[in-house]
């Protein structure tokens, strides 16, 4: 059988066309689907002190929304076989770029800030009496006493 038939075989994306693909596939979507919105759910209420992570997270969630519901869509409705190629190809390449190119920069300046405030914080207390409050009728009554 040649590629270009299987792409578009009459029955579309179904077990009685794809046997050994079908099954692992329709799974994989699933476990997938509902991992996502789990792996969001926990990451969001752990990272909600980060917004560059949990910007992260939110365009992960709607890539594997898409992707794997797309692909449960296909499965349900057997669709032709070359969308759900190409969905899979789209979906992993929009993975990749996602967390590897989009978000490693914004992630990098976001540390860096982090750095600059904690280094300042640090400077800012290193002596201990910089913590101590003078109260401000102590300062005064002190303050005519020399006088």
């Amino acid at each position: 059988m040649d590629i270009l038939g299987s792409l578009f075989k009459d029955g579309g994306f179904s077990p009685q066309n794809f046997g050994d693909l079908f099954y692992p596939i329709a799974v994989a979507a699933l476990v997938f689907l509902v991992g996502t919105v789990i792996l969001y759910n926990v990451q969001t209420r752990r990272l909600h002190h980060h917004p560059p992570l949990v910007a992260l997270q939110e365009w992960l969630l709607w890539t594997g929304l898409a992707v794997f519901g797309l692909l449960l869509v296909y499965c349900t409705f057997k669709f032709y076989f070359v969308f759900v190629l190409v969905t899979l190809i789209v979906g992993l390449a929009a993975f990749i770029w996602i967390r590897f190119f989009r978000f490693p920069p914004i992630i990098e300046a976001y540390n860096q800030a982090l750095r600059r405030e904690r280094f300042l914080s640090q400077k800012r207390y290193r002596d201990p009496d910089a913590t101590i409050r003078r109260s401000k009728s102590k300062s005064k009554a002190s303050a005519r006493k020399r006088r």
